[in-house]
């Protein structure tokens, strides 16, 4: 069992309204027990088009996984669509009615038990992985060799599923490899020149490695990911071909582990005990939501702010009046004096602070949309700069920006 194929089933992915995260998860989960992905379908919720999907997915790989498409309804079309594909019946399991009769129960919600009685009607063919975070349960239908597991699209239902029920499954039926996999992280090459530098040393990579160049930002990530039959052996041979890569690029690696950005800096600031604080105004808050999406970021982060209005940063942060009449807000005086007040205010070794024009419109002084000067203060000193992304939309900007900016911070302490 190598190759798997995930299907994502519901006309809200197609319309744009939902993210589908649940592929990503799956995904991740998967690579991790050594099982590739080979493609992804989203589709809509109709019989013919499931029943076509799973038999180009079967001719693609012997692992499918779909979610969303379950309900409590008689209209549930993924569940006749798997019926019929398997030639199968529809038929009540008491087993998973108990279960869904207990977890009524258990919320107090026994009054609807019987408009969610549909959820306990499966394939007879089918084994059952019951839900403990929902009413719809997993479904797992077997033909000659093949798997099919069928999962409702509630991202909450469907991560424990696949951890703590699927990949168990998985890993006790088949005998799989392991996938290991580090990231390097560089900065300060662009992609075409990095490839350039080390092509000598990825040519000469053993067959069992992969590399991939993942552009995020200013940010290459190299991801290496070997796979055999020792994870130990893997993650030994992982690290004897990061350290000979290291002299090609040593001087632009920020990381060899941590994936994120902010898991990087997590690492710095815990090591060194430093702490941080934010002043935003263009970022909207997206700089603190990042650094805080790291566990344990408590011990670090103290406090941020949002001075969306010019007289907040000037009240709170204390950035001069005379400073925004003289340079405009938008301005690589005003982000200094924001980043000053923020260190003082939160009293913090490390302070950022960002002002610019997320757009669409421009600003208040006419700067033009995407403008942004954001100021890193590490103790006494400081650096300022600017960033011009007028092609970037309002959110995608702000995320750019915060990503830019912990990025410096980043290689700002390394190299101090």
């Amino acid at each position: 069992m190598e190759n798997a194929v995930l299907i994502t089933i519901g006309d809200e992915i197609l319309s744009g309204n939902t993210v589908d995260t649940n592929s990503n998860f799956i995904a991740t989960e998967l690579k991790n027990i050594g099982i590739k992905v080979s493609q992804i379908f989203t589709i809509s919720d109709e019989i013919d088009t499931i029943k076509k999907t799973i038999q180009s997915a079967f001719e693609v790989g012997n692992l499918i996984i779909t979610t969303g498409g379950l309900g409590p309804t008689r209209d549930d079309k993924t569940k006749k669509a798997i019926a019929e594909f398997f030639n199968d019946e529809i038929a009540l399991d008491e087993v998973t009615f108990d279960h869904l009769k207990n977890y009524m129960e258990k919320r107090g919600r026994l009054e609807i038990l019987e408009r969610n009685r549909e959820q306990a009607f499966v394939p007879t063919k089918s084994k059952v992985f019951q839900n403990h975070f929902g009413t719809a349960p997993c479904m797992m239908m077997e033909q000659d060799g093949k798997l099919l597991f069928s999962l409702p699209g509630v991202p909450y239902e469907v991560k424990p599923l696949i951890k703590d029920q699927i990949v168990p499954y998985l890993q006790e039926k088949f005998s799989l490899h392991y996938i290991s996999t580090r990231i390097v992280s560089v900065v300060g090459i662009p992609e075409s020149i990095l490839a350039d530098m080390i092509e000598d040393w990825e040519l000469a990579l053993p067959k069992n490695l992969a590399l991939s160049y993942l552009p995020v930002g200013t940010r290459v990530k190299l991801r290496l990911t070997a796979t055999g039959e020792n994870e130990t052996i893997l993650q030994q041979q992982l690290e004897e071909e990061i350290q000979k890569l290291l002299p090609l690029i040593k001087d632009n690696v920020i990381a060899t582990s941590e994936d994120k950005i902010e898991k990087i800096l997590a690492e710095i600031l815990t090591e060194r005990k430093l702490t941080i604080s934010t002043a935003e105004s263009c970022t909207g808050g997206e700089l603190a939501k990042m650094i805080t999406s790291v566990s344990g970021s408590s011990k670090y982060f103290l406090g941020g702010m949002i001075a969306y209005a010019t007289e907040k940063k000037i009240d709170i942060l204390k950035v001069k009046k005379e400073t925004v009449e003289e340079f405009t807000v938008v301005s690589e005086q005003v982000a200094s004096e924001m980043a000053k007040g923020c260190q003082k205010l939160f009293n913090t070794n490390i302070s950022l602070s960002t002002t610019g024009v997320a757009g669409p419109g421009k600003g208040e002084d006419g700067k033009d949309v995407g403008t942004v000067f954001y100021t890193i203060r590490v103790d006494e000193k400081e650096v300022t700069s600017k960033l011009y992304m007028p092609h970037l939309e309002r959110l995608d900007f702000m995320n750019f920006v915060s990503q830019k900016i912990i990025q410096d911070l980043v290689g700002i302490l390394i190299n101090n």
